[in-house]
């Protein structure tokens, strides 16, 4: 259904080889230690994976989002926090690929080519304004050539860490989401104040941080778009977001169903592997058929985002992102209760995927306003 190239296999098979062999060893410790994934960091840059959707015209490979969504799920199948880098990779780059001037394209998306190491975010999320964007307080006013920026975001993604950033404000509040305009900030610009990392329950290893913004000035150019187009652009990049959420969380689900597999086959009771035994076999079985009826939703909407066919692969990428995530909540807590004691403790590893699976029922969009995207659009009401 869902047939791959040769190139495109090649692809595939070296990134779950980088997965097994230099992000899975590392993913205990990433998350003890609440790091950011350097070692990972360096491994996709030095790999060309940092930036797969980057277009070639820019020095990219330009991966299909199918092929993209297929990584995502081999990263999360064994690192959560290190697939969530590659996500803010592309949150931070998508806004300037579908609203940015060709002298804007140029001045930032190069700067990705290849095995560059340059980071990007998407500064959003505010204190008051997480599902309801329209609440951001944060503000740009017009001077000469350039806006002056005031406000906070909180819980960016790479927030303290990334060379450059795309930042939503209003440039005219009284206008509510035709008010909302979007814009390239770089690490350095005076008046961009680093706040706190988060202390977070999973994907502890990725960097969540508050961003302030004390009277900092950006250069008129580095608008994207125009004035008044930041809420649409948004839209467009987080309909897309979700879908790799959705990836993330399909590689999760997959990764404990692995692990609980394993162990149940090892693991023996009764003078027999608890394999044997009908309730691990139903458990087992309802884990393996939600991992793929998520893993076949979710390709299909990256299919459709490859086709062109935007509303439908936004709709289909919201259903796939409530549904992959919760089965990955499902499926991980599932894997804990098959291991019983030892899943519980930190030795292995499906506890902290049971941590990391909660934040793909939250981020994007949370999975209650999910539903009510998807709903909208099924039934046509506005």
């Amino acid at each position: 259904m869902f047939q791959l190239t040769d190139e495109q296999q090649m692809i595939l098979d070296t990134v779950r080889r980088i997965a097994e062999r230099e992000i899975a060893p590392r993913a205990a410790e990433l998350d003890e230690t609440a790091a950011f994934p350097h070692h990972s960091h360096r491994v996709f840059a030095e790999n060309g994976l940092l930036n797969p959707l980057l277009p070639i015209q820019y020095g990219g490979v330009e991966t299909s989002t199918l092929m993209f969504s297929m990584i995502l799920e081999e990263i999360g199948r064994v690192c959560a926090s290190s697939a969530l880098l590659l996500i803010a990779q592309a949150d931070g780059t998508l806004p300037i690929l579908h609203g940015g001037s060709e002298k804007l394209k140029d001045k930032y998306l190069n700067r990705l080519a290849g095995d560059s190491p340059c980071l990007t975010a998407l500064a959003a999320t505010e204190p008051s304004a997480g599902s309801d964007i329209l609440s951001m307080r944060t503000t740009a006013v017009r001077s000469g050539d350039r806006y002056v920026i005031n406000g906070q975001k909180c819980f960016i993604t790479n927030g303290s860490v990334a060379d450059f950033f795309v930042l939503y404000a209003y440039t005219d509040k009284g206008l509510k989401a035709r008010g909302i305009s979007a814009f390239v900030v770089e690490k350095g610009f005076p008046g961009l104040v680093h706040g706190k990392n988060e202390n977070k329950m999973g994907m502890r290893g990725s960097v969540n941080s508050e961003l302030y913004f004390e009277d900092m000035e950006v250069p008129a150019e580095n608008l994207i778009g125009n004035e008044g187009e930041g809420f649409l652009n948004l839209m467009k990049t987080l309909a897309m977001s979700r879908l790799f959420c959705a990836s993330q969380a399909v590689g999760i689900g997959q990764g404990a169903l692995d692990h609980a597999v394993a162990y149940a086959r090892e693991r023996v009771q009764f003078d027999k592997p608890i394999a044997a035994l009908a309730p691990i076999q139903f458990m087992v079985a309802d884990m393996a058929a939600a991992v793929e009826s998520s893993r076949l939703l979710t390709y299909r909407a990256a299919s459709l985002f490859d086709e062109g066919k935007t509303r439908e692969a936004e709709t289909q990428a919201a259903l796939a992102k409530f549904l992959a995530s919760d089965t990955a909540m499902k499926v991980t807590t599932d894997a804990v209760q098959i291991m019983g004691g030892y899943g519980y403790m930190k030795d292995y590893p499906v506890e902290r995927m049971m941590r990391d699976a909660k934040l793909t029922q939250i981020y994007t969009g949370t999975n209650q306003i999910m539903r009510l995207v998807a709903g909208r659009s099924i039934l046509a009401v506005d």
